[in-house]
């Protein structure tokens, strides 16, 4: 079965973005920038009591957003299972990714789903202990 490169006809999206509050703002962009190498696309401050930022690949359609709420909040990662996977074609620059990040204090940690050991992935917990994997995807896909 293939894998369709389209958006279903009757969901014309356009953007996808996935937003999540953190109360370590600068620590978390400094992980996705710096870390990863994901560019800041946008940003704002000060909007109804919320300051934010933007990254992703400029011209693309897949966006991270990450929020700070001024009074605070509480941001706990929800489980060692919500994971968000960068599949990436060269594995010389997975191991160079992951070395950065642990350069930068973030070691990589035991998958809670053996699938990803399995498959010689290497997962990272961000700043707020969000699980972030790396895999190296192969010539035939996943």
């Amino acid at each position: 079965m293939a894998i369709s490169e389209q958006w279903p006809a009757d969901l014309p999206v356009a953007r996808v973005r996935v937003a999540r509050p953190t109360d370590r703002l600068e620590e978390v962009i400094a992980f996705y920038r710096d870390g990863i190498g994901l560019p800041v696309i946008g940003s704002f401050a000060g909007h109804a009591g919320y300051s934010g930022v933007m990254l992703g690949l400029p011209g693309t359609s897949y966006h991270l957003e990450f929020t700070h709420q001024e009074a605070g909040s509480d941001c706990p990662a929800p489980s060692k299972d919500n994971l968000l996977v960068f599949y990436l074609s060269e594995r010389e620059a997975m191991d160079r990714l992951v070395e950065r990040l642990g350069a930068m204090g973030y070691p990589s940690v035991p998958p809670e789903n053996p699938y990803w050991s399995a498959h010689r992935s290497v997962t990272i917990a961000d700043p707020d202990g969000w699980r972030v994997v790396f895999m190296q995807i192969s010539q035939n896909g996943l």
